[in-house]
C-alpha cells in the first residue's frame, strides 16, 4: 500500500484538442483557452509537470470532466514561448502513463489527483518475436504510405523498450484520437504490442487497397493522359484567351439553357444532335459556329410561348377609337373577330388585308389591333422584297445562312401569338431568285401555316395562332392565289370633315406634344386648319396633313422662343406660317369650256380629278393621244374616237371630219402615269365638245367605261372618286347605272353635298354634261 500511496500526485490537467502524447514524446503545443493558461502557469511555478489528457471531442471549448480521458501522460514544461496572438507555445516532453483518480474542485483551472502507471519492463522471446513483427509490419506501412520518412525507421529501430516502441510507433501513424488513446490505455505491454500489431496489419491493408486503386486508376489515366493533358493545356489557353472552356464549357452552357427552355419534344432532339455534335467539332472549325448559331437559333424561337388574350370588346372597341377617327369596317371586322374568338375559345387566326391610299392608317389600324388584344407586335415590309429566301430563309449549307423575315419576326415578338403586320405586301417583285409572293402562300393558309417550314430552321413552326395582317395600296399587284387567302377590307380616303376631325384630336395634339409646345402656346383656329385641309394638301391620306401641321408647330416654337406667350394661327395668317396655297381649293373651271372636260380616276393615292382635254386642227385625220396614258387608256380613246365618228350625223358634225382634222386628245400632269378604261365616257364627251363647240357644264365630273355603241359600263373605286368630285368642288357627278348600288358606300357629309346621274348611254351623258343639247 505504501508504494502506491506515494505514487499519488496532485497536478494541473492541460486539456488536449484533436492531439495526444505519449510517455517520452517531445512536441510543441500552442496553448490559448484561459483555463489551460492558467494550469500551465501552476506548473512552472511548481515542479513544471503536468497532466496531458485529451477530449473525446474535438469542438467542446469548455470540457466538463465526463469529456475528458481518464489515462493521459504526466510531461515535463521545457520552454515557454508567449505569441502575439495571445496564445502560448510550449515544449513538452512526456514522462510517464497516469490515471486520473480524482478531479478536484477549482475554478482557476483543472486540477486533479493522479496515479502513475509506470512501464512494467519485460523481456522475453515471445515480446521480442512482437517487436520484430512490429517493425516489420511498420517498415512495409512506411513504403506503402510515404508520409512517413525512412529516417524515422531508423530513428525506431534502436529502440530496446518493448513499450516505448510501441508507444513511438504509434506516435507515427496517422490514427484517429480514440484508437491512439486505446494504445494509451493498454498498461500491458504484451498486450499493447499485439494491439498495434492488429492497428498496424489494418492500416496496411488498406494502404495496399489504395495503392491497387491509384495503379488501376493510373493505368486508366495513361491511356487518356495525354488526350487529358492536351485538353488541360487547350483549356488554359482558352482562358488565358478569354475564352470560357472551349467547346465543352459552351456545349454545358447550352444544355443547361434547354433544360430551362420549353421546347417540342422533336425540336429538343435536334438541339441535342446539335449540341454533342458541336462539342466533338475542334474549336477552330468554322462549322462550329454555324452549328452554334443554329442552336441559338432554335432556342430563341417562342415554340410554346404565347400570350394570353384580353377578349373584351368593349374595351378593344375602346382603344380602336381611341387610335382612330372614322375607319368604321375594319374596326367592326375585328371586334367581329374577337367575339368569335370568345365564344369559340380558339380559333385559327384570320388573315386580314388593308386596302387603302398611303396615310389612311393602315400600319396603325394593326398596331392598334394588337394593343387591343393585348398581343405582342411585330412588322416587317414587304417592300422590295423578291428573293424567295427573305421569307424561308436560306439553307444552312450557305454562308452567312439565316432564317427568312418571318422567323425572324416570330424571334423578335417573343410569343407564338402576334399580330404579325406583312407592310406592303403588294410591293414584293420577282426575279431569277424565286417568287416571294408564292413563298408566302405558306404562311397565310390556315390550313398550312401550322407546319410552316422555314428552309433554315428544318423543324416545322406552328403560325396558326399568329393574326396575320397585310397592308396595300392596291389589289391589282397582289398574286391572285395570295389574294385568295386574305379578307380584304377596303380603307377609302378620308373626307373633309374628317380629316379636319383627325387634325384636331389627333394631329395638332402630337404635334404640339413633339415640338414641346403646351395648348396655350399654340391656338390654331378650326378654319385655319380647314384651310390648311384644303389647300395646302390634296391626298386621300393625312400624312401631308400631319406634315403643315409640324411646319406650324416648328414656326410657333421659334416664335416662343422668341418671346411670344401665345401664337394663335388663325386662316387670314396662315400664309406666314406655310406660305401660298400650294392647291386652289374647287378644281371645277371657273367658266364652262369647248373640249375640257373634268373626269374622275382612282389612283394608289386615292381618287383624282383629271381635266382631259380635246383641240380639233386642220389636217389630215391623225389622232394624237398625250399624257403618259397607258395601253387600256388608249383603247378607251380610240373607243370614243370611233363612237363620235359612228354618230357623225346625230351630232351634226362633218362626215369627214377624221380625214380634214387632226384631234389632239391630252390629259395633263403628263409625270403621272395614268391607265384605265373609266376615263371613255369623259373623252367621248370631251371630243363630242370639241366638234360641236358645245361648251361642257363646268359643275360636272364623270366616270364611266364607253362602248363602240356608246354603252356606259360600270367601273371601280367610285367611293374613292366622289371624295376626289368633293375636294375639288364639283356638285354633279355622272356615273355609270350600275355603279348606283355604290352610292351607299360614299360617307353622308359628301353625299349629301353631291347631285348623282347614274347614266346607261353616252346620250344621257351628253345631256347632262353639255350645256345645249347636241344637233340643235
Amino acid at each position: 500500500m505504501g508504494p502506491s500511496k506515494q505514487k499519488v500526485r496532485r497536478l494541473p490537467l492541460l486539456p488536449l484538442r484533436g492531439l495526444l502524447v505519449y510517455p517520452s514524446m517531445v512536441l510543441h503545443l500552442d496553448v490559448g483557452r484561459e483555463k489551460s493558461v492558467r494550469a500551465l502557469e501552476k506548473a512552472m511555478v511548481e515542479d513544471s509537470m503536468i497532466l496531458l489528457c485529451s477530449q473525446s471531442e474535438v469542438n467542446i471549448e469548455e470540457p466538463k470532466n465526463e469529456d475528458i480521458y481518464r489515462i493521459g501522460t504526466i510531461a515535463k514544461v521545457r520552454q515557454m514561448l508567449k505569441l502575439p496572438n495571445g496564445t502560448i507555445r510550449v515544449l513538452v516532453e512526456g514522462v510517464v502513463r497516469a490515471e486520473i483518480t480524482e478531479f478536484l474542485v477549482n475554478d482557476e483551472y483543472y486540477e486533479v489527483h493522479v496515479k502513475e502507471l509506470p512501464e512494467q519492463e519485460v523481456s522475453d522471446p515471445e515480446i521480442d518475436a512482437l517487436m520484430r513483427t512490429v517493425l516489420n509490419q511498420f517498415e512495409h506501412y512506411i513504403n506503402l504510405s510515404k508520409k512517413v520518412t525512412p529516417e524515422t525507421l531508423a530513428a525506431v529501430s534502436d529502440i530496446d523498450e518493448a513499450g516505448r516502441l510501441a508507444d513511438v510507433i504509434c506516435s507515427h501513424l496517422s490514427l484517429k484520437i480514440k484508437d491512439k488513446q486505446e494504445i494509451l490505455e493498454t498498461v500491458d505491454v504484451r498486450l499493447r504490442l499485439e494491439k498495434l500489431l492488429n492497428i498496424l496489419n489494418n492500416e496496411r491493408e488498406v494502404l495496399e487497397l489504395e495503392r491497387k486503386i491509384s495503379q488501376r486508376v493510373k493505368k486508366q489515366m495513361e491511356k487518356t493522359q495525354k488526350e487529358y493533358y492536351l485538353r488541360e493545356q487547350m483549356k488554359a489557353i482558352q482562358k488565358e484567351l478569354g475564352d470560357k472552356e472551349g467547346r465543352a464549357g459552351e456545349a454545358e452552357e447550352l444544355r443547361s439553357q434547354l433544360a430551362q427552355s420549353e421546347v417540342p419534344e422533336k425540336v429538343k432532339e435536334k438541339i441535342e444532335k446539335e449540341i454533342d455534335r458541336l462539342e466533338k467539332m475542334p474549336a477552330t472549325s468554322a462549322e462550329g459556329s454555324v452549328i452554334r448559331n443554329y442552336i441559338d437559333w432554335l432556342l430563341a424561337l417562342p415554340w410554346s410561348h404565347s400570350t394570353e388574350d384580353d377578349l373584351d370588346i368593349r374595351k378593344a372597341e375602346e382603344i380602336l377609337n381611341q387610335d382612330h377617327y372614322g375607319l368604321e369596317k375594319p374596326k367592326e371586322r375585328v371586334l367581329e373577330y374577337l367575339a368569335v374568338q370568345k365564344l369559340v375559345k380558339k380559333m385559327k387566326g384570320p388573315i386580314l388585308c388593308l386596302v387603302g391610299p398611303p396615310g389612311v392608317g393602315k400600319t396603325s389600324i394593326a398596331r392598334s389591333i394588337a394593343r387591343s388584344l393585348e398581343r405582342e407586335f411585330v412588322r416587317i415590309s414587304l417592300g422590295g422584297v423578291r428573293d424567295e429566301a427573305e421569307i424561308r430563309g436560306h439553307r444552312r449549307t450557305y454562308v452567312g445562312a439565316m432564317p427568312g423575315r418571318i422567323i425572324q419576326g416570330m424571334k423578335t415578338a417573343g410569343t407564338n401569338n402576334p399580330v404579325f403586320l406583312l407592310d406592303e405586301i403588294d410591293k414584293m417583285a420577282m426575279d431569277f431568285r424565286g417568287d416571294p409572293a408564292s413563298a408566302l402562300l405558306e404562311v397565310l393558309d390556315p390550313e398550312q401555316n401550322s407546319t410552316f417550314s422555314d428552309h433554315y430552321v428544318e423543324v416545322p413552326f406552328d403560325l396558326s395562332k399568329v393574326m396575320f395582317i397585310t397592308t396595300a395600296n392596291g389589289v391589282h399587284n397582289i398574286p391572285r392565289p395570295l389574294l385568295d387567302r386574305m379578307e380584304v377590307l377596303y380603307i377609302p380616303g378620308y373626307t373633309e370633315i374628317e380629316k379636319l376631325h383627325i387634325a384636331q384630336n389627333y394631329l395638332l395634339p402630337k404635334q404640339r406634344e413633339d415640338h414641346g409646345l403646351t395648348d396655350e402656346q399654340l391656338i390654331v383656329d378650326e378654319a385655319a386648319l380647314m384651310k390648311t385641309v384644303r389647300e395646302y394638301t390634296r391626298e386621300a391620306g393625312v400624312r401631308n396633313l400631319e406634315q403643315q401641321i409640324s411646319s406650324i408647330c416648328r414656326k410657333a416654337a421659334k416664335q416662343v422662343v422668341g418671346g411670344t406667350e401665345s401664337v394663335h394661327v388663325q386662316e387670314d395668317n396662315l400664309k406666314e406660317f406655310l406660305g401660298q396655297p400650294k392647291f386652289r381649293f374647287g378644281m371645277a373651271e371657273e367658266k364652262d369650256q369647248v373640249g375640257a372636260v373634268t373626269g374622275l380616276a382612282w389612283t394608289e393615292v386615292g381618287g383624282d380629278t383629271l381635266v382631259i382635254e380635246v383641240t380639233v386642227m386642220p389636217g389630215n385625220g391623225k389622232l394624237t393621244l398625250t399624257g403618259k396614258l397607258g395601253d387600256v387608256m388608249k383603247e378607251s380613246a380610240q373607243a370614243a374616237f370611233s363612237y363620235t365618228r359612228s354618230r357623225v350625223e346625230q351630232f351634226h358634225i362633218q362626215a369627214d371630219f377624221h380625214e380634214k382634222f387632226d384631234i389632239h386628245i391630252h390629259i395633263p400632269e403628263g409625270a403621272i402615269p395614268k391607265d384605265g378604261p373609266s376615263a371613255g365616257i369623259t373623252m367621248g364627251t370631251a371630243l363630242v365638245s370639241a366638234l360641236t363647240g358645245i361648251p361642257v357644264s363646268r359643275h360636272v365630273a364623270m366616270t364611266g367605261e364607253i362602248t363602240l355603241r356608246g354603252r356606259v359600263l360600270p367601273i371601280g373605286g367610285l367611293k374613292e372618286k366622289c371624295l376626289a368630285a368633293h375636294r375639288a368642288g364639283i356638285r354633279t357627278v355622272i356615273l355609270p347605272k350600275d355603279n348606283e348600288k355604290d352610292i351607299e358606300e360614299i360617307p353622308e357629309s359628301v353625299r349629301s353635298d353631291l347631285n348623282f346621274i347614274p347614266v346607261s348611254h353616252m346620250d344621257e351623258v351628253l345631256e347632262h354634261a353639255l350645256v345645249k343639247p347636241v344637233g340643235v
